[in-house]
């Protein structure tokens, strides 16, 4: 259970295990429970595509008292590149943790920001972690930039 009381459903972990075993699920979005007492999975997909990947982040949506405003979210994208020079191509789990710094209200923010270390040691096998606040922080270019230097 995290610092803030929100637990991890088990459904995370295995919905990660299928992503970094079987290699079937491309990224997963997880999302705190509407309420606030467990990450649940939100979306799973197969396809590799970071555009769609990243408007669903960016559309996120989250709501307390009755206020909406952009998500946070939690994601893990099984990114896969190629080296510089022709040397090969690597994978790598990346764990996002998206909480836009325009747009979205303080009590999800904070809940968001005090339950990831819960979720990140239920989840064994991230290579790389990248918090992100602003639209930039999750183009492609960027995140593969971050991945490729080893971000942690």
């Amino acid at each position: 259970m995290s610092k803030s009381g929100v637990a991890v459903a088990p459904e995370c972990i295995t919905a990660f295990d299928d992503l970094k075993l079987s290699k079937k699920i491309k990224y997963i979005i997880f999302k705190i429970s509407d309420d606030y007492k467990e990450i649940v999975v939100e979306d799973t997909s197969s396809e590799a595509d970071w555009d769609k990947f990243q408007e669903k982040l960016l559309n996120a949506k989250s709501s307390h008292r009755g206020k909406e405003g952009k998500g946070p979210r939690y994601a893990i994208y099984d990114l896969q590149y190629e080296l510089e020079g022709g040397e090969g191509t690597r994978n790598k789990i990346v764990f996002i943790s998206w909480s836009p710094d325009e747009g979205a209200l303080v009590m999800p923010k904070m809940t968001y920001a005090s339950s990831k270390e819960s979720l990140k040691n239920a989840l064994t096998g991230i290579a790389v972690e990248i918090q992100a606040n602003r639209d930039d922080e999750i183009e492609y270019a960027t995140v593969l930039k971050d991945v490729q230097k080893g971000k942690r």
